[in-house]
């Protein structure tokens, strides 16, 4: 599932030729991918002749605002969705679940293989949004901020940092990555961490996203920017899907275990 890098990847590409435009339809291969309105009927009378004015992300959603917020449109991608602006005349590929036209002669198309994404028009996105944990990047977040989040929690920690109400926009591969730069075991009980472990974790959740973002996000299953070409983040990775190499830092084999159902990478090492 693409993650906060990937997410925030995505929007600024996304930006420039699509803030001003004016959608002029919308037409839906996939109606169950639209949550809000259930009408897709209703969606095609409301998007029609709204304005793009700007786009952002918020967690692991692609919240687009129209008109200087009188409504938004939020996408979420799940696991395989991809959103990229193209010529209406393109052909249109058969894994496109839903897509509006723009003025102009181009389509925002969300493509999507295994149909879990999902489509939103509110009008007020909080609607949407208003679980959400704070977001790891932004100067509100604190090691105390993590600590007061976490504190008391008798679960292991990779499950809860899995958690959007807990911290927004990490997934599994961050998870893993900002573990193992914190030299955390991912099984490890929250409630035993010290003040100087949810430090070093801090750092090491803002240090792992940041790259990702740097390296426009990691194309290891499906995911591909907007213009179809790959991220770089699965070349930096130090521990997820690295089974059986050796640790950068020890030499020690990465090993695999399944926590939360989830596979989990890490240096039993490094990570004791």
């Amino acid at each position: 599932m693409p993650e906060l890098p990937e997410v925030e990847t995505v929007v600024r590409a996304l930006r420039t030729p699509l803030i001003g435009r004016t959608f002029s339809g919308f037409v839906s291969y996939w109606p169950r991918q639209v949550i809000k309105p259930d009408d897709i009927k209703e969606l095609d009378a409301r998007i029609i002749g709204r304005t793009v004015t700007a786009i952002h992300r918020r967690a692991k959603y692609i919240v687009i605002t129209l008109d200087d917020g009188a409504e938004a449109l939020i996408v979420h991608l799940k696991m395989t969705g991809h959103l990229a602006i193209v010529p209406t005349a393109q052909p249109v590929h058969k894994h496109v679940r839903n897509l509006f036209h723009l003025e102009g002669g181009d389509d925002l198309r969300f493509r999507d293989m295994r149909k879990f994404g999902r489509i939103y028009l509110v009008t007020d996105p909080q609607e949407i949004l208003h679980k959400l944990g704070p977001e790891p990047l932004e100067d509100q977040f604190t090691p105390a901020v993590l600590q007061k989040r976490l504190n008391g929690r008798t679960r292991a920690i990779k499950p809860l940092l899995l958690d959007q109400t807990i911290v927004a926009g990490i997934g599994n591969i961050y998870a893993d990555e900002a573990l193992f730069g914190a030299r955390i075991l991912p099984t490890r009980r929250a409630n035993t961490l010290t003040e100087s472990d949810f430090s070093a974790l801090h750092a090491s959740i803002r240090r792992a996203l940041q790259l990702g973002i740097d390296r426009e996000g990691a194309s290891i299953d499906s995911y591909v920017k907007p213009d179809g070409s790959k991220g770089d983040m699965q070349n930096a990775v130090e521990v997820f899907r690295r089974t059986g190499a050796p640790c950068y830092v020890c030499g020690t084999p990465i090993e695999r275990i399944v926590l939360g159902g989830r596979s989990t990478h890490l240096c039993p090492v490094c990570q004791k």
